[in-house]
Order: structure tokens, then C-alpha cells, then sequence
């Protein structure tokens, strides 16, 4: 995954003149004057850099070799379409693949994972879960040189101050030689690593857990580890209590204004008469005193959850209930727990990621220009599925479930 910077056009930040460039250069002036304006706004930002902790001489060496990425503002800009169902989003997340190599880490790493939970407090299958879901367990980190990205975001589009002190921290990471240039690669936006960290977040909560004198989540599984278990403990997270569970809701109870943050004892929902989800009394599960929100992401037809402060750090992680509910329900099976008991209120089941691969198979074997069959459904595959849709006579709405994948298998 290494990859380097680009270099940077021969205009120096440092005191070239846009009149000097020979008139051969004249056909990409678009993009030299972009260059320029990006080198205007870097020595905009030097004297705030060092008044960051930055000295002049890293800031050079990190940032004379750079040229913006204007693609990714498309990413920063981009509001999507398309909503994906929670079933369609946990199907992705928590498959079958995502378990058995869970559990293959889970024993691979044992006993890191005791010490870090002896340490922190966080159970090995929530960390482990996280770690899954946020980077298939270390197989996918993200592609973009980080200095470059956030160099990029510090300069142009919305939210700049935001991204200029994440550039900082880049910086600093790199001054401080926890992470080499050429390895501190990851999303668009910033997070990089094994459990993807944000800069600020790595200066705040990794730690270097084996004792080798770095901070690395790029290439330590037990400081990445160590550090996510660190995370989620800073942010409040209750040694062996449960994130919450999948209950079962009387036919008369309503659920207007309820959610994850609006808490009440367990003895109040007891009282509601919300058991567990086979029918058995709450208060066999936790402590009628402890606190927990209602939540149901398909409404009262699907399944219905009460969730406690565990959740809610787990939710700090990536700030999207769909996302913690992804990611409990993974530590759950983890653990050996069965799938939720109650269906989801749809006809058409979402696809695991093996499935989504042999779905995009099948339309590329049909000549949808779509890419790679890489199991992520973007536009392209979204419009090939409409077109095969229409051609089966189903509605074109462009999502890929079960319906789609079964029509097409049976049509070949």
C-alpha cells in the first residue's frame, strides 16, 4: 500500500514567478496555476504550522514535493442518492467472511488481547469487531497519501479550519517519526491505520503498546489494538456491561420520541413490558437501575434494541447508529450469538459481500461497463442493476438485493 508524493512542478513555493515558465508550458497553465495557488496557500499556513509545534525544516520536508488533489473535493462535495437500508448495510458488514476471519483473529491474537483487556477493560470481541469493520482486519487501510489529502482540504473546499488542524497532526506524526512518510496513507478525509484514526485522535489516544519506542497503526496489529481499546475506554466505556440487546415490544407500546439518547431505567421499560427478544424478564440480563434508550431502526415492524452507555462509545467512533449497531451485533457473534431474532420488514434481504461480488460477476459477464466486481456498489453498478431490473420486468430502483441476485442467477 506504500506510496509515495508526487513531485511537485519546478515553480518553487519558495520564490518562483509564474512569468518565468517557458512558452511550451503554456497548455498546462490550468494546472500550474492550481499548483501555484496550492504553494501560496501552504506558505500561508508555515507560520501557523510552527506555532502548531511544526519546525520550518519538517514543514519543508513534508511539504515541498506535494501538488493538490483536486479529486477529492468531488468526495468532500458529494451528497449521496442512495440510502442504503439498514439491512442492506448490516448485511455488507456483518457476513459470514467478516465472522470467520473475526474469530480467526480473535484466537490469533489472544493473547495481546488478554493483556490489552486487562489493561483497558474492553473485551477482545469489540475490538476486535471494530478492527473488522473499519479496515477488514488490516486488508484495506485506504489509498491516499495523507499530507497530500489533508494539504489539499487545508487549502481548498468547505471546512478548512477543521482539516488544517488535522493536517497539523499529520505533520507532527511525521516529525516525530512514529510513522514513515511513504506509510502514512489512508482515507480521503484523513483517518489512516488499522482501526483508522483521525491525526488528532492518534496524538490523543494511540499508544505504543509494545514498547518499541513508536506509536504505529499502520504496521503494529498491537498498537492499533491497543490504541482502539484505549479509544473506547477514554470515552467511557463500562467494563463487562453489555452494549444492549434485541428486545421484544408489546403490541400497544408506542415508540414516538424514543431513541439512543433518551434513556430511562431498565425497570421502567420492564414495566412498559418489554422482555428480551425470546420472552424472558430483562432484569435476567442487567441491572434494573441501569439506563438504556430504545432503538429501532426500522420502526416497531423490525428489530428493536434497548442500548446502554456502551453503545453510545462505541457510536463516538464513527457517529452513525447504523455503523454501532454494525458493530455490536458483529462483537455479539463474535462471542458465539445467533443473528437477531426478529426480521427485518422487507421481501429483499441484503447481500453479503461475496454476494454483492457475484452479482457484479453476472453484470459484467452481461457487458455493464461497471469496473471491477469488488463487492462496493457504486453508481455504475447501481444503473446496470435498473437496466437487468427493467429487463426482468422488476422495478428499476437500482438496489442490489436478493431479489436482483436470484432473478439474474435464474435468467443465466
Amino acid at each position: 500500500m506504500a506510496r509515495y508524493f508526487p513531485k511537485k512542478p519546478a515553480i518553487s513555493r519558495f520564490g518562483g514567478l509564474l512569468s518565468l515558465i517557458p512558452l511550451f508550458f503554456c497548455a498546462s497553465f490550468p494546472i500550474q496555476a492550481q499548483n501555484t495557488d496550492f504553494a501560496a496557500c501552504l506558505d500561508r499556513l508555515q507560520p501557523e504550522a510552527q506555532k502548531a509545534g511544526i519546525s520550518a525544516s519538517s514543514f519543508r520536508q513534508f511539504t515541498d514535493s506535494i501538488v493538490p488533489d483536486m479529486s477529492i473535493l468531488e468526495k468532500l462535495d458529494y451528497q449521496p442518492e442512495f440510502k442504503q437500508p439498514i439491512w442492506d448495510y448490516l448485511a455488507a458488514l456483518v457476513d459470514e467472511q467478516r465472522i470467520q476471519e473475526g474469530l480467526q483473529n480473535l484466537r490469533l491474537h489472544k493473547n495481546t488481547l488478554a493483556r490489552i483487556q486487562e489493561k483497558y477493560g474492553v473485551d477482545p470481541a469489540t475490538v476486535v469487531a471494530v478492527w473488522g469493520v473499519e479496515s477488514n482486519f488490516g486488508q484495506t487501510f485506504g489509498k491516499y497519501p495523507l499530507v497530500q489529502a489533508l494539504g489539499t482540504l487545508s487549502c481548498y473546499g468547505r471546512r478548512q479550519a477543521f482539516f488544517q488542524k488535522e493536517f497539523f497532526a499529520a505533520l507532527r506524526i511525521l516529525q516525530s517519526g512514529d510513522i514513515t512518510p511513504e506509510r502514512l496513507v489512508g482515507s480521503w478525509a484523513g483517518a489512516f491505520g488499522h482501526t483508522q484514526f483521525m491525526p488528532t485522535t492518534f496524538e490523543r489516544l494511540a499508544v505504543d503498546f509494545d514498547g518499541d519506542g513508536h506509536r504505529d497503526l499502520m504496521d503494529n496489529t498491537e498498537d492499533a489494538l491497543a490504541s482502539t481499546a484505549n479509544y473506547l475506554a477514554k470515552n467511557g466505556w463500562h467494563s463487562g456491561q453489555p452494549w444492549g440487546f434485541e428486545v421484544k415490544l408489546p403490541d400497544n407500546l408506542s415508540i414516538a420520541g424514543e431513541g439512543r439518547k433518551k434513556k430511562r431505567t431498565l425497570q421502567t421499560w420492564i414495566n412498559k413490558g418489554l422482555t428480551d427478544v425470546n420472552g424472558q424478564p430483562l432484569n435476567k440480563l442487567a441491572p434494573t437501575s441501569m439506563q438504556a434508550g430504545l432503538l429501532t431502526p426500522a420502526g416497531v415492524n423490525g428489530p428493536a434494541f434497548l442500548v446502554f452507555k456502551n453503545f453510545d462509545v462505541i457510536y463516538s467512533y464513527n457517529a452513525a447508529e447504523s455503523y454501532a449497531l454494525a458493530i455490536a451485533h458483529l462483537s455479539d457473534r463474535l462471542k458465539g450469538e445467533g443473528a437477531f431474532k426478529k426480521a427485518w420488514p422487507t421481501d429483499d434481504l441484503g447481500l453479503s459481500r461475496s454476494e454483492r461480488i457475484t452479482l457484479q460477476k453476472i453484470l459484467l459477464q452481461k457487458g455493464h461497463d461497471i469496473g471491477e466486481a469488488d463487492g462496493l456498489i457504486g453508481s455504475k453498478t447501481r444503473e446496470a442493476i435498473k437496466v437487468e431490473q427493467t429487463r426482468l420486468g422488476l422495478q428499476a430502483d437500482g438496489r442490489a438485493g436478493q431479489k436482483i441476485l436470484r432473478a439474474l442467477r435464474q435468467a443465466n
